[in-house]
């Protein structure tokens, strides 16, 4: 099957099929008089292998380092638990930061609410200037 036709099959586009390809984790035939790529039932198998490690958060650097423990005869699976956890550890860190901002972006809208628009010929944003966040040290940026 052709690029196309395997990008409906598996519900991506074109250029999903297309990059993995050029990252190697896809290795079509090439037709020599046309250039067209001939992707088999295993490119298939393993394009379904490559989103589902997608959904579960992986890098395609991470994807390359379990196929090619496969490859080698090992078993990916302790590598794949040590990834997850790393990735884990990671998502958790962005997650506490994205609380952070909400609960900043709430407090900014309380504070704003009874406050008027418009700026002082000083400013460019009076609520953006004026906004204070009581969990925050203060910082000074004039320095």
């Amino acid at each position: 099957m052709y690029v196309k036709q395997l990008a409906e099959l598996m519900d991506v586009t074109t250029d999903t099929v297309r990059y993995y390809t050029r990252v190697k984790l896809l290795t079509p035939n090439s037709s020599g008089s046309n250039g067209y790529h001939q992707y088999s039932p295993a490119d298939q198998k393993r394009l379904r292998f490559i989103l589902s490690a997608r959904q579960l958060g992986f890098s395609v650097k991470d994807i390359q380092n379990i196929i090619n423990e496969s490859e080698q005869g090992h078993c990916p699976c302790p590598l794949t638990r040590e990834l997850i956890a790393q990735r884990l550890a990671e998502t958790e860190v962005l997650f506490q930061e994205t609380l952070k901002l909400r609960n900043r972006m709430q407090l900014a809208l309380k504070q704003w609410d009874a406050k008027p628009n418009g700026a002082s010929a000083e400013q460019v944003c009076s609520l953006i200037e004026t906004f204070v966040d009581p969990n925050s040290e203060e910082v000074n940026y004039e320095s």
